[in-house]
């Protein structure tokens, strides 16, 4: 059962192995060894970093090493350590704006110069991103397997002014809720609970009964689901459930009377809170959402803003920064501030009026 042109086979003992080439000195041959594994693609990937120019130049004392090449074995390793959504998002950005663009390049050449050069003029400010933390932790890898000496990638400051994140005005989350609460179905339901949790999009579909805690009146995020692409399936996506974001997205939030009596109404034998046996599809809902919106004849916007009004609304009502920090998953409450809370204008002028309240006063006394 070998796999023609791989020097793959399948043992009798169920196991899988490859054989590569090496050049024996003491023998001055060329000899074969071999590497196992419990699948066929564990094995092909054994070989690859065995058959790559990389291992065979003897590492660190040969800098003549393809970026593309220490791109590929980099790879394979955040496959096998990381989560399957940031092997997905590195491996689009290698093949995409890496692989094509630096092909034939050294890892010696990659300097900040070269990689400007490279880059087009019209990549967005996120895709540049992206781009430069591929590149750098590449060039890690390099450092770690192969020590070679490699200088750490500065990417440019943006040109352009961050867009400022959209929020519900009180006007339009009174329309909203009014919509909401209006024959509330499962969507509805959904959507209401994400404006009272601020629960992104994917944690909100794999939510699980069991993560609801009627006693304590508490909810638990600890997994989430997403479309990721797949080596091997039929279809271009499949849905995966995996562990939230990072560390912090695993957190516990409290949850109000009001919710958890509307939320009780919904309760059913299904695993899932609003898909049942299985999770929800985020993009079911993202349309049910853009429907709710037409009906409470409120603008096209997209599901996000609804953890960033529940942010806004909870610095508005006097909560701390870091009780929010940790509602929301957040690693550091800078991300909070810069990212998530924008005051309004009524907000901004209680301000300006308390100040005139102050000051008149001490006019008052001074006069």
């Amino acid at each position: 059962m070998a796999r023609h042109g791989e020097n793959i086979r399948k043992r009798k003992d169920g196991r899988w192995e490859g054989r590569y080439p090496v050049y024996n000195a003491e023998k001055q041959k060329k000899v074969y060894c071999s590497v196992y594994g419990r699948t066929y693609e564990e094995v092909r990937e054994k070989l690859f970093l065995h058959k790559s120019p990389a291992k065979q130049n003897g590492g660190g004392g040969n800098r003549k090493i393809l970026l593309n090449d220490a791109a590929r074995e980099w790879l394979v390793e955040v496959k096998v350590k990381r989560k399957p959504s940031t092997y997905v998002k590195y491996s689009m950005v290698f093949q995409k704006h890496i692989e094509k663009d630096f092909s034939g390049r050294m890892l010696s050449e990659i300097t900040d110069t070269l990689v400007k050069e490279t880059l087009s003029d019209h990549l967005s400010d996120n895709m540049r991103k992206s781009i430069y933390c591929v590149l750098n932790q590449v060039l890690k890898y390099a450092f770690r397997r192969y020590s070679i000496a490699m200088p750490c990638l500065n990417k440019p400051e943006s040109e352009m002014k961050n867009k400022p994140i959209k929020t519900f005005i009180k006007k339009e989350q009174q329309k909203l809720v009014a919509a909401l609460c209006h024959e509330t179905d499962l969507f509805k339901m959904a959507v209401l609970l994400c404006l009272f949790t601020g629960l992104r999009l994917g944690e909100l579909c794999a939510l699980k009964w069991s993560d609801i805690d009627f006693d304590n009146k508490t909810l638990v995020v600890s997994r989430t689901v997403q479309r990721l692409h797949v080596e091997g399936y039929k279809t271009k996506t499949i849905l995966i459930e995996t562990v939230p974001k990072s560390a912090y997205s695993c957190r516990e939030i409290p949850l109000s009377d009001t919710i958890l009596k509307k939320l009780i109404c919904f309760y059913r034998n299904g695993e899932y809170v609003f898909g049942g046996d299985k999770p929800l599809e985020p993009r079911n809902l993202q349309y049910r959402f853009k429907k709710i919106l037409r009906e409470a004849n409120l603008p096209d916007t997209n599901f996000h803003i609804l953890r960033h009004t529940f942010a806004t609304n909870c610095i508005e009502g006097g909560t701390d920064v870091k009780s929010l920090s940790e509602m929301l998953g957040h690693s550091d409450v800078e991300i909070t501030l810069n990212r998530y809370v924008h005051p309004s204008m009524d907000t901004k002028r209680q301000c300006v009026d308390s100040l005139s309240k102050l000051y008149g006063h001490i006019y008052g006394h001074a006069g």
